[in-house]
């Protein structure tokens, strides 16, 4: 079993986090983990000791996006004073994590105020449909309409239109990185940058990070194997760049991107090959690396003391 070496602080917080919020995933239906989505607030303590204090002056929008077959919520985040008369602001869109399986907006609304805040530019973030419910490729063209739907409308809402940013984390991170390769190959919005924060960007669970930390505390190996498991609809999905984005053909013509890994975490180099393929294809790309850091750190900052990370 690897060892951790992980700050105080942050080992109190993983074992009162596990005491209000574990799961197993031999113990979830399709019923149940949709009863969880639904019902499911760590209490409004460990919010707090875990997320931090949600930023002030943000005014935030409710929308219904429409997408194929059905409708999406988004959610706007706009700092408060942020733009003059005539300032057209930069746009990110986020894309939520939770392995295409858990979306609760009630924490991600914490981490959309603060880059609002911290960047002044509006964020806007994105209930994508999520499975088993809604398996592959349902996700991926929710966030790839609700780009399309924001890209219509930055005029209006006074957004720049060349100034349109994706940002993912995990599953979002993975969703970022094939709404951004397929706004390049159906000839949709130009995407200015992406910023992909711990992807899965190979669904086949072969690196040697998966080895190494299959046992990481905050996310394990059967943990992702549950998640690709009620995202696909057939194993053969894995295979697909949808899916794995690593695995397209062309890497090339991609936004400008950074990558933000975290050392003890299964999916360390998935971030890592997925910059090196950018590299290769001569995509601008950085890749940062948390020492120390376990996956889900930039949802919680103040629990693994990687602030200046959330804000890089």
């Amino acid at each position: 079993m690897t060892e951790y070496d992980l700050p105080r602080r942050m080992r109190r917080l993983l074992t009162l986090a596990k005491k209000v919020s574990s799961w197993d995933p031999d113990e979830l239906t399709p019923d149940r983990i949709a009863e969880l989505n639904g019902t499911s607030h760590p209490p409004s303590m460990l919010i707090r000791r875990l997320f931090g204090k949600p930023a002030r002056n943000i005014t935030t929008k409710t929308f219904v996006i429409p997408v194929d077959d059905g409708k999406v919520t988004g959610y706007l985040f706009e700092k408060e004073g942020s733009r003059g008369i005539s300032d057209l602001l930069p746009l990110i869109i986020y894309y939520h994590g939770g392995g295409w399986v858990w979306g609760n907006m009630d924490l991600y609304n914490i981490i959309c105020a603060h880059l609002a805040d911290v960047t002044g530019a509006t964020v806007l973030s994105v209930d994508y449909r999520l499975s088993p419910q809604h398996r592959f490729p349902t996700a991926v063209e929710d966030c790839y309409n609700t780009l399309l739907w924001a890209a219509a409308g930055c005029r209006y809402w006074k957004n720049d239109p060349d100034r349109i940013f994706l940002v993912g984390d995990s599953a979002g991170g993975n969703l970022a990185s094939v709404v951004s390769r397929l706004a390049r190959d159906r000839k949709g919005p130009v995407i200015a940058g992406q910023v992909l924060i711990y992807p899965i960007t190979d669904g086949r669970m072969r690196t040697a990070s998966y080895a190494e930390y299959k046992d990481s505390p905050t996310l394990t190996d059967r943990q992702m194997a549950f998640y690709i498991h009620n995202y696909q609809r057939e194993p053969k999905d894995t295979l697909d760049p949808n899916f794995s984005p690593l695995l397209a053909k062309d890497h090339s013509r991609l936004p400008p991107t950074l990558i933000i890994g975290a050392e003890y975490d299964p999916l360390r180099d998935d971030g890592v090959l997925y910059a090196d393929a950018l590299a290769s294809a001569d995509t601008p790309v950085k890749y940062l690396e948390v020492k120390k850091g376990l996956h889900g750190f930039f949802s919680y900052p103040k629990a693994t003391g990687t602030d200046e990370a959330q804000s890089a």
